[in-house]
């Protein structure tokens, strides 16, 4: 397999050189080293589209490692809802030690595969939970408790308000990838919470050399929470 981690190391290192995106080179080594773990465990276990797997550090590791620079400067626990198969917060984690990060997902197999990725990488700032957000036990642990609300699966804006209130300290920050047109979505969300939403941006995540246009329509969704 040392090849193949050869490959999505030239890969990350060329993504990153070209956006002006510089983490360091033990970093990029770990991402490499993440998107080779994914490729091989998704022969067993479902984590990204088998379609996905070619494009694995453009689709999934470069994009995830990228929104870091997104991040404000002043957030410390993140949880990451819907992980997966550890994305965004795996690579969040790896760029962002300082950070500690929860990663959840309701399946269990899925769980176990990024539990085995973070041993794997000896990350010591994440862990991984196989819950629902919702659940009372998630929130009696974790109330009050993150300043950082990541996602990128596809549940509507609306719904994760409604996940990460309960979850959030007094001032915090919601993150989400999306795709394609947001504005109906984003307007059903901030009728429903606008009393809670400080500011709101939407970026476009263009990127060279592939989505110079973001032909791709990728957007962060980056929102200024009170409770």
């Amino acid at each position: 397999m040392v090849d193949v981690q050869e490959q999505y190391l030239k890969e990350l290192h060329t993504f990153c050189w070209e956006n002006g995106f510089s983490p360091d080179s033990m970093e990029v080594e770990r991402l490499a080293y993440f998107a080779e773990l994914v490729s091989e465990k998704n022969d067993s276990v479902n984590l990204i589209s088998r379609r996905d797997i070619d494009g694995i550090i453009e689709k999934h590791i470069f994009i995830s490692a990228y929104i870091t620079k997104y991040i404000p400067e002043k957030c410390s626990n993140f949880l990451d809802i819907g992980t997966g198969g550890g994305f965004p917060g795996i690579p969040i984690s790896i760029l962002r030690p300082n950070m500690k990060g929860v990663l959840v997902d309701s399946t269990k197999k899925k769980v176990d595969a990024v539990s085995e990725f973070i041993d794997r990488l000896k990350l010591s700032n994440c862990t991984v939970e196989n819950d629902r957000v919702e659940s009372p036990e998630f929130i009696a642990r974790y109330s009050d408790y993150f300043d950082l609300i990541v996602s990128r699966a596809t549940v509507p804006l609306i719904i994760l308000f409604r996940y990460a209130l309960p979850l959030i300290k007094e001032k915090a920050f919601l993150m989400a990838l999306k795709g394609g047109d947001l504005d109906e979505e984003f307007k059903k969300a901030e009728m429903k919470y606008k009393a809670h939403i400080k500011k709101s941006t939407i970026f476009e995540l263009y990127y060279k050399p592939n989505n110079v246009r973001n032909q791709k329509g990728k957007k962060l969704v980056l929102l200024e929470l009170t409770k």
